[in-house]
């Protein structure tokens, strides 16, 4: 199982880096008038960038490995419980983060970033307050529940679409008006929410595959079957 929680992992990794990345530099739209692979090139340069990137294939990881393990259930599951809550935690606070700017930006314009986040300590403050939020719910919420991961994940599923459902308008709206700053905040939302979507997927299928091995009955050694007779 840890195998196919690998294979996952690197999967989601090269569409990641692959499509999700470049499609992020596509939405945004020219800059600085260089093509587009030029574009790419320079995104992939900024150390900013991989950043959030790090913060997706950590969580996949960690979804994943910490929920293929199920020794846990006998014993108190109290550090898989929080760690899995505090990486769901972030990945909540970055959907909700992207949702909440991507409105600003939809309403107000360039205007919403020089009001509210002009310097790093609010956007600093602001997901740490978002992080402890969700951690703090989902650890209330989840620490009496058996099937910790797989609900934690269908909450990211459904945080995803409901962003995807902000941001997309938004970026249509902010590109209409030729925004500056916008635009990229837009775009980015829209790629966070693609990412945890198909993040979501991972764990998804490693646990419905694991319940069809469940399912069969264990195979026996014809071996110790022939000892047991005996």
């Amino acid at each position: 199982m840890r195998k196919w929680g690998i294979a996952i992992t690197a999967g989601y990794a090269l569409i990641l880096l692959g499509l999700i990345l470049p499609g992020a530099v596509f939405i945004v739209g020219p800059r600085n008038n260089v093509s587009l692979s030029q574009n790419i090139l320079d995104t992939v340069n900024d150390f900013v960038v991989w950043i959030p990137i790090g913060i997706l294939l950590s969580g996949q990881a960690l979804l994943l490995f910490l929920s293929v393990d199920t020794t846990f259930k006998r014993l108190k599951p109290r550090a898989h419980l929080l760690v899995s809550c505090t990486v769901a935690a972030i990945l909540m606070a970055v959907l909700a983060a992207a949702g909440v700017w991507s409105l600003g930006f939809g309403v107000l314009g360039d205007k919403f970033l020089d009001t509210y986040f002009a310097h790093d300590t609010p956007s600093i403050v602001f997901g740490a307050a978002l992080w402890l939020f969700w951690g703090i719910l989902f650890y209330f919420y989840f620490r009496n529940s058996s099937a910790v991961v797989t609900r934690l994940v269908s909450w990211l599923l459904r945080g995803s679409v409901l962003e995807l459902l902000i941001a997309v308008p938004c970026h249509i709206v902010v590109r209409r008006r030729q925004e500056c700053c916008a635009p990229v905040v837009t775009s980015f939302g829209i790629a966070t929410g693609l990412s945890i979507m198909l993040l979501s997927f991972g764990p998804s299928v490693l646990f419905l595959y694991k319940k069809r091995l469940d399912a069969y009955p264990p195979r026996i050694n014809p071996n110790q079957a022939s000892e047991a007779k005996d």
